[in-house]
């Protein structure tokens, strides 16, 4: 055999053993792979057939809880969770690459369904599930550094710092466009505060239509309309001159912003309620229908208002719904502690959390 077919032979052995190795690499564990694609139906039964499996360690020294992190699926951290035993020795598994389950939620893995959503919605998401791993750790995993140098916290500032610069941009164009509209809006409810329909009793200097309750219908939208108005123009002006901390990203600002949309929203609800007053009360002759016709058109640009922000305003309330929750489950820790005898020990703190969880009812919407 020349010299030249031994090397082919070589080079065709190597390249099947390298597909191999490849093939070996590529194979991940059947959990592993439920997790990434979010199966719970086939998480749940690999764990009630072979409970064990929940152990498993990759070639990256990653366990379940890191691929659950990494690519978002909470509700298998949830199951996980109440199997108590082995969470207590799962979150505490560092990765080869010096990762421990808090440096994982800034390894986020990236998709096109997060590309679609806000960003605000996505750095609140990412700090809001910082913060609930962080509550599952103990203390001294917020110290370890990985091979990179860093620290949890500084690496999620890191991956997240150009989400944070998009949502910075976007909540200062926000709360500037809303802060005109709602100058403009209380402008306008105060300007109709000295143009009363029918005018004043050239005698008496009241009100023609006083006695109409229409006029007192005017009178409460007129009133409630700027003060809403001049309320939401304060809240967004504490938008613009905050400091944006990145942990103001996770409550503080999103909470400013939802309840700045709402009150806009009422000022204009008010301003038209009082403007359909004004038009009942100028055609008070007319047909009923035609009083039904001119209000609903009067409450159309409300709607059309209300639908536009409908999708921002949805999800800024999951974040309110969140805070919710987190005040129901301090408020519940004081009443236990309160409620405690005096010889009876305090009770652990990984305890207390799995008492919480099973208690409220924690869902995946972090």
């Amino acid at each position: 055999m020349s010299d030249v077919s031994k090397r082919q032979e070589k080079e065709e052995q190597d390249g099947v053993a390298q597909a191999g190795q490849a093939v070996t690499k590529v194979a991940e564990s059947p959990l592993f792979l439920a997790t990434k694609s979010g199966c719970t139906e086939i998480v749940d039964e690999i764990l009630k057939t072979y409970p064990q499996a929940v152990e498993y360690v990759d070639s990256e020294g990653r366990n379940v809880l890191h691929v659950a992190i990494k690519y978002r699926q909470m509700q298998f951290f949830d199951i996980v969770e109440k199997m108590g035993t082995p969470m207590r020795r799962l979150k505490r598994k560092i990765t080869h690459q010096g990762n421990s389950l808090l440096h994982m939620v800034g390894v986020k893995e990236d998709s096109e369904i997060a590309d679609m959503r806000s960003p605000a919605l996505l750095l609140q998401e990412n700090l809001l599930l910082f913060e609930r791993v962080k509550n599952v750790c103990s203390a001294d995993i917020f110290e370890i550094i990985n091979e990179e140098g860093k620290t949890a916290e500084e690496l999620f500032t890191k991956e997240n710092a150009t989400l944070r610069s998009e949502v910075n941009d976007w909540l200062k164009r926000t709360a500037e466009n809303c802060t005109i509209v709602a100058v403009l809006i209380g402008t306008v409810a105060f300007a109709a505060a000295y143009t009363i329909p029918g005018g004043p009793n050239q005698s008496t200097g009241y009100p023609v239509l006083l006695d109409q309750p229409f006029f007192v219908i005017f009178t409460i939208g007129d009133v409630l309309s700027i003060t809403f108005a001049l309320t939401s123009m304060i809240t967004f002006l504490s938008i613009l001159t905050s400091s944006f901390l990145l942990h103001e990203f996770r409550r503080s600002l999103p909470q400013k912003l939802t309840l700045g949309v709402t009150l806009l929203i009422l000022s204009v609800s008010m301003m038209m309620l009082a403007f359909a007053s004004t038009i009942i009360l100028m055609i008070h002759y007319k047909e009923r229908w035609t009083k039904i016709a001119l209000s609903s058109m009067a409450f159309l640009p409300v709607t059309i208002f209300a639908v536009s922000y409908f999708p921002l305003y949805v999800s800024l309330w999951k974040n309110f719904n969140y805070s919710l929750r987190k005040l129901a489950r301090a408020f519940a820790r004081c009443n236990f502690i309160s409620g405690r005898p005096r010889d009876s020990p305090l009770p652990s703190s990984s305890s207390l959390h799995e008492s919480e969880s099973t208690k409220f009812g924690i869902s995946t919407s972090y």
